[in-house]
């Protein structure tokens, strides 16, 4: 009944509606491109690490989320998403030209400026979504945007490596670039009244502007901080799912069915966020996230079938707490004329360390079997949780000593 109502509250909202349909088209282009470029260089090449680049080249551009999410600032953020999109549909056309090896280099690039615009229209539609969604709602929309996320990446990627088998990898690209087009016409029904940007006379203070906001804040620098910890210690967890399912007897394929489940579980968590965000507050739901991933984690130590399945549901629920946790409290908290930076810094400082983390534990598991360093990434999730619960606890308690200051004798 929870998460119908949830459903009910964002869909009955117009530019909360729109926007959410607007996401399910564009992640499910999105998420079939991302399956299907890789597969295409690997026919190609018949080169792993070249295939693998198409997953760099997309995701480069994010070190650079401050200076690119100042645009977002810059500009009128709805015409700007609208361009993006028309952007990037028509890019996504020149990849019929790639049919042979010595056309990869246009494809990197395409994968290139593909995720330097996702960068941009991240921090935008972040910005955007504050404006145009009541903040009440922000909760649950941004849960609702983790739960059509995950859903896609179990749908689409079957539906683009199908369609890459039949047709190759321009019908793929033209769907992508159908689904931004569409996105387009959905963000154009929006009803925003945005204020007209300005633009600060020091070039440098404004591109800083996002990261000393977020880092001076002592609402959102815990709240990112926990994030970016998170992340890493998931990155470094990413590289022991092939020694659990070779523990477990299994082929590579087995991997697939383990993430399934974790995606299953990053929908739910997606559905009843909202709510959850109302009654326990930000810190202490991305806590409890943190912890259930950190059990999920340490437990999957443990050689079974049945509890390798069960922990992939229970870290698909319990990880993306604090992102949705994370982006809302930035939302909220942070002005608009510096929302796009501060948006895109936070995308920067979360996610980056994954990759960090998955470089790092690639190493690592060569050194130790998953028996030893699972329980201790575990640890490291528990203590990252009790380190913010306490700092939740801490607010609190301040929170309630003023209130009582402030009433009269």
């Amino acid at each position: 009944m929870t998460t119908s109502w949830t459903v009910i509250r964002v869909l009955r909202d117009r530019n909360a509606g729109l926007y959410l349909v607007g996401l399910v088209v564009s992640a499910f282009g999105t998420s079939s491109l991302w399956l299907a470029s890789g597969v295409w260089v690997k026919d190609l090449t018949g080169s792993d690490g070249l295939a693998a680049l198409c997953m760099l080249a997309m995701w480069v551009p994010t070190l650079a989320g401050p200076a690119l999410g100042g645009l977002a600032d810059r500009l009128p953020r709805l015409p700007l998403l609208i361009g993006l999109d028309l952007g990037l549909a028509a890019l996504l056309l020149t990849l019929f030209t790639v049919g042979s090896a010595g056309r990869l280099w246009l494809l990197y690039t395409v994968l290139f400026l593909y995720g330097t615009a996702g960068v941009i229209h991240d921090a935008a539609e972040s910005a955007l979504v504050a404006t145009a969604v009541v903040p009440d709602l922000l909760g649950d929309f941004n849960g609702l945007r983790m739960s059509v996320t995950e859903g896609m990446k179990l749908v689409a990627p079957l539906t683009g490596a199908g369609l890459y088998a039949v047709y190759g990898g321009p019908a793929v690209a033209c769907l992508d670039a159908l689904t931004f087009v569409l996105a387009a016409g959905l963000c154009a029904l929006l009803r925003v009244r945005e204020e007209r940007p300005t633009r600060p006379a020091d070039g440098r203070r404004r591109t800083t502007a996002g990261v000393r906001y977020l880092w001076g804040h002592p609402g959102l620098r815990p709240l990112v901080r926990a994030g970016g910890t998170t992340m890493l210690l998931s990155g470094l967890t990413g590289p022991t799912v092939y020694a659990v399912a070779d523990r477990l007897g299994h082929s590579p394929a087995y991997i697939g069915l383990l993430y399934a489940c974790q995606g299953a579980g990053s929908v739910t968590v997606g559905l009843v966020s909202g709510p959850a965000l109302r009654r326990f507050g930000g810190r202490r739901f991305a806590a409890a996230g943190i912890a259930l991933t950190g059990v999920a984690m340490a437990a999957r130590a443990v050689p079974s079938d049945a509890v390798a399945l069960v922990t992939g549901v229970a870290a698909g629920l319990g990880l993306p707490c604090v992102l949705i946790a994370a982006f809302t409290a930035v939302q909220r908290e942070t002005p608009g004329a510096l929302l796009g930076r501060v948006s895109a810094t936070a995308h920067t400082l979360i996610f980056t360390p994954t990759v960090c983390g998955l470089a790092l534990g690639a190493g690592l598991v060569e050194l130790a079997g998953p028996g030893l360093l699972l329980p201790l990434y575990g640890l490291a999730l528990l203590l990252t949780a009790a380190g913010l619960a306490q700092r939740a606890d801490s607010a609190s308690r301040t929170a309630d000593r003023s209130s009582s200051d402030a009433k009269p004798a």
